[in-house]
């Protein structure tokens, strides 16, 4: 009977430590964050799509594009017209978050505490227009960079005597009947809702795909 015993005591402490084994070796793969995808439409504006993968079903909106019209990938970035290709996030900014790729908050020549406090704001705060409004871009900001890298004509600068920075990017706006529209100085434009999803989401070096069918500017 005592051999019985210790035969079945060994069966289950090999069977218990190959259970151990089998857990502490498994590693979970990361899971890739599928992109933001942007669809644009140079002759109905009103077709712009933009989607957002999420786990609860994607999340479909409608955007605004550029002025002048839609710029071939690749291309330097030029007021009133909105660039194809793959972009990074390297800068996510609102009243109540920040977050800025570490050499962009280098280039600023300020803290990391001061951008948080003031940048969005004084950003938000100028009227581009002219129009006697301000929050032109809406509840946030989220900053898009090309890649692979080209050169850029971002800094930031002081204007009207507000420090500010400005880039190429997804932002609000303060005027929801421009969304679907060929408006904007170049920037990808969403409502406030889409914007909120957007800002609850997005993470810095999350990608995002813009492309069209139509006829881009080289």
């Amino acid at each position: 009977m005592d051999l019985v015993r210790s035969l079945v005591m060994a069966g289950l402490m090999v069977s218990l430590v190959g259970c151990r084994s089998d857990t502490s070796t498994a590693v979970l793969e990361p899971q890739a964050r599928e992109p933001i995808r942007i669809q644009l439409d140079g002759s109905n504006p009103s077709a712009n799509e933009g989607v957002l993968d999420r786990a609860e079903g994607p999340l479909r909106f409608t955007v605004g594009h550029g002025r002048h019209g839609i710029g071939c990938e690749g291309t330097t970035f030029e007021e009133g017209v909105t660039p194809l290709g793959t972009f990074e996030v390297n800068a996510i900014l609102s009243d109540d978050r920040f977050e800025m790729d570490p050499s962009l908050v280098e280039q600023s020549g300020k803290t990391e505490d001061e951008l948080r406090e003031t940048l969005f704001t004084n950003m938000n705060s100028i009227d581009f227009k002219g129009d006697g409004e301000t929050g032109e871009y809406g509840i946030g900001y989220i900053s898009l960079a090309p890649m692979p890298a080209t050169e850029q004509p971002f800094r930031f600068n002081t204007y009207d005597g507000v420090f500010r920075w400005y880039s190429f990017a997804i932002h609000g706006t303060n005027d929801e009947s421009r969304i679907g529209k060929a408006v904007t100085g170049g920037c990808i434009n969403a409502g406030k809702l889409t914007m909120g999803v957007l800002l609850d989401t997005v993470e810095l070096g999350d990608q995002v795909v813009i492309s069209s069918d139509s006829p881009c500017l080289p």
